[in-house]
């Protein structure tokens, strides 16, 4: 198994706009997956805005982006990142969870999720924040 690791940028309400912007520059091919499209609208105002999206390049570029939803804390320059952790194996990514998990603090627990087998993320004690997932094929 391979695990890989990408940044993941956060934005409210311009996540799509970064992401066409990053594939303008390097090229790729962008996916968008909407808070509407994952049936997980907290607010109508913004059901279109991007609940996870990638521009992926043949060249290996690589970047992850999302909005941050209104309910949750979010200013611009303020945790403008997570690190994405992506594995293929439910076993590997547990115990990278574990391994990362001491000290740190959790803010949503590794677990199954509508989207992936799992999910998780945590704020390490030297406040990097990290996402976790096994990674599923994206159909659209």
């Amino acid at each position: 198994m391979s695990v890989t690791t990408t940044t993941h940028l956060n934005f409210r309400g311009s996540a799509r706009e970064a992401l066409d912007h990053y594939r303008s520059v390097f090229g790729g091919r962008t996916v968008a997956v909407t808070y509407k499209d994952a049936g997980a609208v907290g607010d109508e105002r913004e059901a279109d805005w991007v609940m996870w999206g990638e521009v992926t390049g043949d060249d290996g570029f690589h970047v992850m982006a999302y909005d941050v939803p209104s309910p949750l804390p979010w200013s611009q320059g303020e945790n403008p990142f997570f690190v994405s952790v992506r594995g293929t194996d439910t076993g590997e990514i547990s115990t990278l969870w574990s391994k990362l998990a001491v000290g740190s603090t959790v803010v949503r627990p590794l677990e199954p999720a509508p989207w992936a087998p799992l999910y998780g993320m945590l704020t390490d004690r030297f406040g990097v924040t990290w996402v976790l997932d096994v990674a599923v094929p994206y159909n659209a």
